[in-house]
């Protein structure tokens, strides 16, 4: 479960964000996370509370912001939004479509104290 290690990624990201800017405690960590990233927000959930046990964020919330799947689409050249890697655009129905967005996951802010 390739979760457990973005959660240890994220707990490294808050205590080098804690040295930096002297906070104590994270409330809550928004992520951003695509369409298109593979994490399994379940897992993830779970295995942020696991990792955040005895840390600074330990009780913090985590609030997931879904980021859509974007594609450029070669057949009618538009950037468009698709639910699915595969799917047709749903602009012309090409199928020559090259994903440009919704791959990503980022700490977007932590709520500090």
């Amino acid at each position: 479960m390739h979760e457990i290690s973005l959660c240890e990624g994220i707990l490294q990201i808050v205590e080098d964000a804690a040295k930096r800017d002297a906070f104590s405690a994270v409330r809550r960590v928004r992520l951003e996370i695509g369409r298109f990233s593979g994490v399994e927000v379940g897992a993830l959930r779970f295995g942020f509370d696991v990792v955040m046990k005895g840390s600074l964020a330990e009780g913090a919330a985590l609030e997931i912001i879904e980021v859509p799947g974007e594609a450029y689409c070669f057949d009618c050249g538009e950037s468009v939004v698709i639910g699915e890697r595969f799917d047709p655009c749903p602009r012309c129905g090409g199928a020559r479509l090259s994903p440009t967005g919704g791959t990503e996951m980022r700490i977007r802010d932590l709520e500090v104290i």
